[in-house]
């Protein structure tokens, strides 16, 4: 990034008088940022995105600062501090999250991902091309003997995330609740992260079948392609919260998975005199489809948040270029 830095400095020599007034007065307009970048990749790329362009296309003095979801978006209510939260997964604490909005304290802007986050249960493309009629729970109860457990072939296998995940709870309560294990299915405990990466790519490269809890967006499904199948029920969110996020509720029902929402969340004071930098963040957002590949990218270059947003700038133009004015455009391409 340094010939962002050199590009900026150099742009500063070249202006106009009343080009300078303009640039300075966008900068003390939006001043100091502070962007929170959450421990996960997705996070990490867009938080280094918005320092880029809000830096070189709008003037700020912006700075990343280490984030997480929970004291991220509880010191942004309660301190006024970071000022943006790129990636804030709001579903997670909603609580605090209503307590924010209610009380004027923090603003949501965009939604970072319309898709939403998404989190169920995947099988291959390749498998799934061969089996339309497998879209949903019940079509999978169908077909233990396509997704066999490699320690015990003649029963089916779904594959589950880490102790102590959400999705590892629900996924549990959902194998219950549609009788997986009357079907002839084993519900595989997966360990970790590691463990549940490694099956999935495992059986993607020898072009094998697997049945596993997975989300997006991520590295893994911009690598491999996979298909997400549907519940087949409608959200019931009285039952989903009584029972299918409850480890130990002993009768979950069949229901729908809800998608989390991800949205950029911002504080009043930042909103109010942000000008036109908020307006950038209101119009930037991107589909699952495009971060999953990003972020594939990002892991197999083993690139860091900053040099994939540059990577990003410089390859798809056509997508951030209608976020921003044209002018804005044209400072962030002289500086990266």
């Amino acid at each position: 990034m340094k010939r962002l830095f050199a590009s900026t400095i150099l742009a500063a020599g070249l202006l106009t008088a009343s080009g300078m007034m303009s640039v300075s007065a966008q900068a003390a307009e939006c001043g100091e940022v502070t962007i929170s970048n959450m421990n996960w990749q997705s996070a990490e790329l867009l938080s280094n995105l918005d320092k880029i362009i809000l830096t070189a296309g709008y003037g700020c003095n912006a700075e990343i600062v280490v984030g997480d979801t929970v004291p991220t978006i509880t010191s942004m209510v309660e301190k006024g501090q970071p000022d943006i939260a790129p990636e804030g997964w709001v579903d997670l604490l909603p609580d605090i999250v209503k307590k924010g909005f209610d009380d004027g304290k923090i603003i949501a802007v965009s939604e970072s991902l319309p898709d939403g986050g998404e989190q169920g249960w995947w099988i291959p493309k390749y498998i799934a091309d061969k089996n339309p009629d497998i879209k949903t729970f019940d079509d999978l109860l169908k077909h233990p003997d396509l997704f066999p457990d490699p320690e015990n072939p003649s029963k089916g296998a779904i594959y589950n995330g880490a102790p102590g995940w959400g999705g590892t709870v629900v996924t549990s309560q959902f194998y219950k609740a549609f009788e997986f294990e009357k079907a002839g299915f084993n519900l595989i405990d997966t360990g970790s992260a590691a463990g549940l990466d490694g099956a999935i790519a495992k059986a993607n490269e020898r072009k094998e079948p697997i049945a596993a809890f997975y989300w997006a967006p991520t590295a893994l499904l911009g690598k491999y392609e996979m298909v997400m199948l549907k519940t087949g029920y409608d959200i019931d969110e009285a039952e989903w919260k009584r029972c299918n996020t409850v480890l130990d509720c002993p009768d979950p029902k069949k229901n729908g998975w809800p998608k989390d929402r991800v949205q950029t969340l911002v504080t009043k004071k930042f909103s109010d005199r942000a000008g036109p930098a908020l307006d950038y963040l209101k119009n930037r957002s991107w589909s699952n489809e495009t971060l999953n590949k990003l972020l594939a990218w990002m892991t197999d270059n083993q690139a860091t948040g900053e040099q994939a947003a540059v990577h990003f700038l410089k390859t798809q133009e056509d997508m951030w270029t209608k976020w921003v004015p044209a002018d804005v455009a044209e400072k962030v391409k002289a500086a990266i």
